[in-house]
């Protein structure tokens, strides 16, 4: 043992030594993990002299505890081992995990020393951090010299003016490095070490590595292009970009990789916005139309979902010209996921053309969506009614609606069933309650039977929406009998989902219909043979107890028609129904105490 050193001091480091040269992965995660409170039982200095230098030397060969010392490492650990002034000690460990073969690792490490780097002071960045990116950026393996382009960004702007130009030409070396993996790096990070660049800077050294990257011979390069595309023409006059890329922007759209096309119709609003109105309407859409016509179903579902957006730059004529044509044939395309995602995005068209354009050229389209095969294709219709009917009136579509509401509520898919209920409050806004009560209302009614639990438990959920959206009296004529009458029904589960019902639609009532309509059926149901139901009975007089509790008459009402029912069930047979009718008991007494 060195001399100084007492037993005490030196366990801690001595454990982990043990935990991170043990065989069990679990016990060296966990050793990692616990080196925060490994620096604070040894204290800065130590921690900085014993413990780091330790972690730089022990290389797992295990990549989960490698990620996870890479995650500590960034969560302010500087803070453990004296301060800022410190930090760039913690970038040696890092750097080596930046080397490693795994990408998780590697990105963590890369992302570690991104956060150490707004610590450190500029004297530091140029004596530490830089050093450590030009070794990863000149690293003889690929891997390192991939971690290193994702360092370039943080610094640029902390460092001085001759070490940002060997910075531009560190980052150009990794844009034209052989390996792939390297270039995609680069054309991952260009855009953030762009948006540190001067406007000179974009013009002389930013808008080379693009070009060299967006004619890479690999489409995986090629397509993280389309966001860097974004970031420079952002930065440029509307002139500018037209002079220094337009070409690009035409290469992109046009690509012969569809993984490139499908990035340039993702983020096509974007680049639409950053080129300028008069680039929109010379040469965009007229690539956009060539987007949405693609023969890959994933370019023109990813471009369907740019059409509001897009639109919103246009001017009412072009639309009705050049995207109406091109939503009427998608409105009719083969594949499914092109129809559902044109359905979900078809509605935003309505605002921009105003109702006679809307009733004239959208109408049909809806209707055609509303009668699709496919359950997702009218779903997203469906949802995105509200649009429409700030434009035209929905009765227009009532009649296809109508039949589409019931085949998706009668689907196989019990899910596509779930989704539909979560619409009917918002179409009841928007359809009113003469219409509601007459199509509608037996249907929501239907659904409290359905065989799967969670459609009972949606439609349940969909009666105290609706209760909120027509008031209590529309409730207590069209829910309340319909609910209270499933109680009678021979098979328990119509029961349960009565007591389901009321447990879930009591507090959007009234104390006046409560005890008129719902306290007696639901007494009767405390008696039920099924030890679930008179449990769940419990639990309804419970929520009852609580909700009404809180005024004299709610007091009097709990005291007379709920507590003697709760005590009754105190000694129930079964240990379930004890245990919710003691503890609504219990509730039920505080609120009438309070």
């Amino acid at each position: 043992m060195e001399p100084g050193y007492t037993m005490e001091d030196i366990a801690p480091i001595a454990v982990l030594m043990d935990e991170l040269r043990s065989e069990d992965v679990q016990l060296r995660l966990n050793a990692i993990h616990s080196i925060p409170t490994i620096a604070l039982a040894l204290g800065p200095d130590r921690a900085r002299d014993e413990l780091v230098p330790f972690l730089q030397d022990s290389v797992d060969d295990e990549d989960e505890v490698l990620l996870a010392l890479a995650k500590e490492l960034g969560r302010n650990f500087e803070e453990y081992i004296g301060g800022k002034q410190f930090a760039h000690v913690l970038l040696g460990p890092l750097e080596n995990l930046s080397a490693v073969e795994e990408t998780l690792v590697r990105d963590k490490a890369a992302e570690s020393i991104a956060t150490i780097a707004e610590v450190l002071s500029t004297p530091q960045i140029e004596e530490f951090y830089i050093p450590l990116l030009k070794r990863l950026s000149q690293g003889e393996w690929f891997t390192s010299r991939t971690s290193s382009a994702a360092l370039y960004p943080p610094v640029y702007n902390k460092v001085s003016w001759s070490i940002q130009e060997d910075l531009r030409k560190g980052f150009a070396a990794l844009g034209a490095d052989d390996t792939p993996m390297v270039r995609r790096a680069a054309a991952k990070w260009l855009g953030p070490f762009v948006k540190n660049l001067s406007k000179q800077h974009v013009l002389s050294d930013g808008l080379p590595i693009y070009r060299r990257l967006q004619s890479d011979d690999q489409d995986s390069v090629r397509l993280l292009t389309v966001e860097d595309l974004i970031v420079i023409a952002k930065q440029l006059t509307p002139p500018e970009v037209k002079e220094q890329l337009l070409k690009q922007i035409r290469h992109s759209i046009a690509d012969k990789s569809w993984r490139v096309r499908y990035m340039a119709a993702t983020h096509f609003n974007e680049l639409a916005e950053a080129v300028g109105t008069e680039l929109v309407r010379e040469e965009l859409i007229g690539q956009y139309v060539q987007l949405l016509k693609d023969n890959e179903a994933e370019v023109r579902t990813a471009a369907a979902g740019q059409i509001p957006g897009f639109s919103k730059l246009l001017e009412k004529e072009v639309i009705l010209a050049r995207i109406v044509p091109c939503v009427r044939d998608l409105s009719h395309d083969a594949s499914q996921h092109v129809r559902a995602a044109l359905a979900n995005h078809i509605s935003g068209l309505a605002p921009l053309l105003g109702r006679d354009a809307t009733i004239e050229h959208l109408l049909p389209l809806f209707l055609h969506l509303l009668k699709d095969e496919f359950p997702e294709v009218r779903l997203n219709v469906i949802s995105k009614l509200e649009t429409v009917n700030g434009v035209i009136d929905i009765e227009l579509l009532s009649d296809s609606l109508l039949p589409a509401i019931i085949e998706l509520a009668e689907d196989k898919s019990w899910r596509v069933r779930q989704a539909i209920i979560e619409y009917i409050p918002l179409l009841a806004t928007q359809l009113g309650k003469p219409f509601f009560d007459e199509q509608l209302g037996n249907l929501c009614m239907s659904w409290l039977g359905d065989t799967v639990f969670s459609i009972r438990e949606s439609a349940t959920i969909n009666l105290k929406k609706l209760t909120e959206v027509f008031g209590v009296d529309w409730a207590k004529v069209q829910i309340v009998p319909k609910v209270m009458g499933m109680g009678q029904h021979p098979n328990y589960l119509y029961r349960m989902t009565t007591v389901q019902a009321i447990t879930t639609i009591a507090p959007s009532l009234n104390l006046a219909i409560v005890q008129a309509e719902i306290i007696g059926p639901l007494l009767q149901l405390a008696e039920d043979p099924i030890p679930n139901i008179r449990f769940n009975v419990a639990k309804s007089l419970e929520i009852l107890a609580t909700t009404y509790g809180n005024t004299t008459e709610g007091r009097e009402f709990v005291r007379k028609s709920i507590v003697p029912v709760l005590e009754q069930q105190k000694t129930d047979s079964d240990a379930d129904v004890r245990y919710f009718a003691a503890r609504a008991l219990q509730k039920a007494s505080a609120d009438m105490l309070g």
